[in-house]
């Protein structure tokens, strides 16, 4: 008896007519059938969203129980780092933090609405800094001096506070520094790093312009391209960018040196872009509030130690840090206000190390630093930022 084959038997792919069409072919895909598939996904992640935002209120709860503060910047930027870790595109990496950032802003809300004070006007860079961190889905407090940022901080009249530290051109904000000096009670929580692109905004011609606003550190920061193309122009500080850029609005022959955000706000032409003369323009602003931050185990911790104008006073303060191993990235030197003696003031320091103050390393440094200088406070530990755009 024969034995019967187990191979599937093939159709033949020729018939007497000739070669047969194909079968597997896939149509093109249309325009109606990728947006229909695009409105299948946009309700799938409306869902995934508002499921996110149920978990979110959940959690706020839970915190609300255990005493614990709605904005933590160690779990958001641990959030980020994870969310853009995973992706692999085509999304930029940007675009994702943008997404996400109001993402956890809109969440927060749902818990707790936060008060966060900063420079003002809206638009300035501090604004700008400050929705950077938080979001849009909080109340930003513009206020008209760093001073009044830190004081109404200390009253109690808003959450957090946020501003300027240092310039990658032009160093220390000094008013910044010498509030930390009258309230070191207040605490960095979290950093900002915000790329500055400055534009020359107007409602006339470039060649027209006669008078230049703008805030002092930013003026500094074009200085040499407003020497060059603007020679005849007067150069006026006022108390912010954004404020620059309303009085440009207001005044025949006037510019500004603002944001393109402020300059849409206001309406004005950008007769240049990114003018400022160094292009990693960068400007760190501190996120301060009452209370610390925990360890995320990426973190920099930030110190005001006042040092006797002594020789080799300050080599011998920071020796502990290179012998027990721990980093110094940035240093600042600031006369004491009320120094004892006028012939040998003490100085104080502003100094940032890498790891968090409760790191073992870090607090074994903290302490020897501390027992060689008259005093020492730990401004906050937080986490380390990547740079944002403006």
């Amino acid at each position: 008896m024969a034995r019967k084959s187990s191979s599937p038997v093939r159709p033949s792919s020729q018939t007497s007519g000739g070669s047969a069409e194909p079968t597997d072919s896939k149509k093109a895909p249309t325009l109606a059938g990728l947006r229909s598939e695009i409105d299948r996904i946009d309700k799938e992640l409306v869902a995934i969203l508002n499921r996110r935002a149920e978990i979110a209120v959940q959690i706020g709860k839970v915190k609300s129980t255990n005493g614990l503060e709605v904005f933590s910047a160690a779990r958001e930027e641990e959030v980020l780092a994870k969310v853009l870790g995973a992706s692999h595109g085509p999304l930029p990496k940007d675009t994702l933090r943008l997404i996400f950032r109001e993402l956890m802003s809109g969440t927060r809300a749902l818990q707790r609405t936060l008060r966060v004070a900063c420079l003002g006007p809206k638009y300035s860079y501090s604004h700008l800094a400050s929705v950077a961190k938080f979001g849009e889905a909080v109340e930003h407090v513009p206020l008209g001096s760093i001073a009044a940022v830190f004081e109404e901080l200390n009253r109690r009249h808003v959450q957090f506070g946020i501003v300027p530290l240092e310039n990658s051109t032009d160093g220390r904000i000094a008013d910044t520094l010498d509030m930390f000096t009258k309230l070191p009670n207040l605490k960095i929580r979290a950093e900002v790093r915000l790329r500055i692109h400055h534009c020359l905004l107007g409602r006339c011609e470039w060649s027209q312009v006669r008078r230049v606003y703008s805030k002092s550190q930013a003026l500094s920061q074009c200085r040499n391209w407003l020497g060059k193309n603007l020679p005849q122009a007067a150069k006026i500080e006022v108390v912010s960018t954004a404020a620059a850029a309303e009085l440009a609005q207001r005044e025949e022959f006037a510019a500004a040196v603002a944001s393109r955000p402020a300059g849409q706000a206001y309406k004005l032409d950008i007769l240049a872009e990114n003018i400022e003369d160094q292009v990693n323009n960068v400007t760190r602003f501190a996120v301060i509030a009452e209370t610390p931050e925990a360890r995320t185990g990426r973190d920099k911790t930030t110190l005001m130690a006042r040092i006797p104008n002594d020789p080799g006073s300050l080599a011998k303060t920071i020796a502990p840090l290179e012998k027990l191993g721990v980093n110094m990235t940035w240093i600042e030197s600031f006369p004491m206000p009320g120094s004892p003696s006028d012939k040998n003031p003490s100085y104080l320091f502003f100094l940032d190390v890498e790891g968090h103050v409760d790191d073992p390393l870090v607090q074994k440094a903290i302490d020897a630093v501390r027992r060689r200088c008259e005093r020492l406070d730990v401004l906050g530990s937080y986490p380390r930022s990547e740079v944002v755009e403006s």
